[in-house]
């Protein structure tokens, strides 16, 4: 464990955290909180070394970028103190907490708040179970609350396509009504064309394409997909699924559920016992016999995939190709999807909107292509010249801006030993004060960061050797690998293959005939492994 530095040899050095948790809060709120902080450092004489904080993030996770700094802070050993308003602006979640204690005595570093001074095992333990307590009653009250306004027919959150927000009447709290939506007229129209279509045996992706090709925005502004309409049975959502359409408000089908691992929000369904649904008729869009011929055909349709498409178990294990997310459109630049088994094409372009590329390519024959091209055209001999020729000239520019700098950075290490050699004998004659010693701390700061500088300065200065028979080398190492790959080697033959590869583009056919153009960029950094 290391030690704290005595008092008499240098101040302590201390990290002040802040945090505000609710974008209705201001950043205000963070200056005054450092601010008091600051005042109480200079009070016990304490030096401060840096500030981190955290804009408008929950305390019940960890994945904030200043909390994960300060804790970086101090297991590097750079604080000596942590100084915060409370123990609740460092976290309110007791794992968390209690973690955050542990590293803290691990790392020989004091944790101080302005509400319970320094912090001990207890404060951990009662103050950990208060903040955990108190984001529980937070989510219970918020959720009386929507639950309350969904059954008074007021939305509990989202707009769906087809309404728009209205400003509601001021209350006696002086606030606006919220939760208040209305129909807006040219998307209701919109709905109606979609119901109106896939009741007659329309296709949730002819639909999209149709309405792409009317110039019609989609719910966020962009293109139709064939997902926004059909939505996904088990979740109920998509346009074809919204029960609003008929004047019925569902709430709390789902609740969301924070992974303590990663941090991220997972849906989990809720019992129908606890969903509540409302009539709103004046929200109606859709008319009832419509809406049930669409159910009918949907339930059809789930029915006949769940029998004839689920995957046999020989089918089940995704296979994994070698050009897995490499593969962009060359006309807008979004990755393809595959269509069917064996193709790729645009989804932009196949749903009719912007882009015009509506080449298919054939996967395996892709794959060919690519490794022929890895093995032939990208290493040819004169290529990989004047890829030698133009990374020793940017190797030798980058170096010549090293050196220059290698040069300031030795001038101002002699200047900052110069300074430091001043207080040393400023010190022994005698002279004490705190402005020098945190001037010397400074100084002696400064002087590391510039040696540790300087030798990095000199690892880097020589060139690495490229082989002068390089492309003929790399040719048979890819040709191996492919001969490797093509026998049904490893995932680690796969993996060396995709490594060199950064990125495929693939255009439109030359004329329209013959096969799509496609434009390769590998990792020539690869050469110098």
């Amino acid at each position: 464990m290391r030690k704290l530095p005595l008092a008499a040899s240098r101040p302590l050095r201390a990290g002040i955290y802040a945090r505000y948790s609710s974008e209705q809060q201001r950043d205000a709120s963070i200056e005054d909180q450092v601010r008091i902080c600051r005042a109480r450092a200079e009070r016990e004489g304490w030096q401060v070394v840096e500030v981190y904080v955290d804009h408008a993030m929950s305390g019940a996770s960890s994945h904030r970028p200043g909390y994960q700094a300060l804790l970086a802070a101090m297991v590097a050993g750079a604080v000596d103190v942590v100084l915060s308003e409370s123990l609740d602006r460092l976290s309110r979640d007791q794992e968390h907490v209690a973690g955050f204690h542990k590293r803290a005595i691990f790392a020989g570093v004091r944790i101080v708040t302005l509400a319970e001074g320094e912090v001990s095992e207890l404060h951990v333990g009662l103050k950990g179970t208060m903040g955990a307590l108190y984001l529980k009653d937070l989510a219970d009250k918020t959720r009386r609350g929507l639950e309350g306004r969904v059954r008074q027919g007021r939305s509990g959150g989202g707009l769906s396509y087809g309404y728009r927000v209205v400003r509601g009447p001021i209350g006696r709290d002086g606030e606006a009504e919220r939760g208040l939506r209305e129909i807006d007229l040219e998307q209701a129209t919109v709905v109606r064309r979609i119901f109106e279509r896939f009741a007659a045996g329309e296709g949730p992706k002819a639909i999209a394409i149709s309405l792409n090709r009317d110039g019609i925005a989609g719910p966020r502004g962009g293109i139709w997909q064939a997902g926004t309409i059909r939505g996904q049975a088990g979740r109920d959502t998509g346009i074809l699924r919204n029960r609003l359409y008929i004047g019925e408000l569902v709430w709390n089908q789902r609740r969301w559920l924070k992974d303590p691992g990663t941090g991220r929000r997972v849906a989990r369904g809720n019992a129908a016992a606890v969903v509540v649904t409302e009539p709103v008729a004046d929200l109606r869009v859709v008319e009832q016999e419509v809406w049930d011929r669409v159910q009918q055909r949907l339930l059809a349709h789930r029915a006949e995939v769940d029998e004839t498409a689920r995957p046999r178990f020989w089918e089940q294990r995704r296979a994994v190709h070698i050009l897995t997310g490499r593969v962009f459109c060359g006309g807008c630049g979004t990755a393809l999807h595959a269509v069917g088994r064996d193709y790729l094409a645009c989804r932009v372009a196949a749903a009719s909107g912007p882009c015009e590329n509506r080449t298919r390519v054939r996967r395996g024959r892709l794959e060919a292509r690519v490794l022929d091209a890895l093995s032939g055209e990208l290493m040819r001999p004169d290529l990989v010249a004047v890829f030698v020729e133009s990374f020793t000239a940017e190797w030798n520019r980058l170096a010549g801006e090293r050196a220059a700098g290698a040069g300031a950075r030795q001038r101002e290490l002699a200047t900052v030993q110069r300074k430091l050699d001043g207080l040393i004998d400023a010190i022994a004659d005698g002279l004490r004060s705190s402005g020098l010693q945190q001037r010397m701390t400074e100084l002696e700061t400064r002087r590391a960061s510039l040696i540790e500088e300087i030798a990095a300065g000199r690892l880097e200065a020589t060139p690495p050797a490229l082989h002068p028979r390089l492309a003929e080398t790399y040719r048979r190492r890819v040709e191996s690998l492919q001969l490797a790959h093509a026998s049904g080697a490893c995932t680690e033959v796969r993996e060396a293959l995709r490594a060199l590869i950064a990125r495929v583009e693939v255009h439109g056919k030359v004329d329209g005939e013959g096969e799509p153009w496609i434009e390769l960029i590998g990792h020539l950094a690869a050469l110098l492994r």
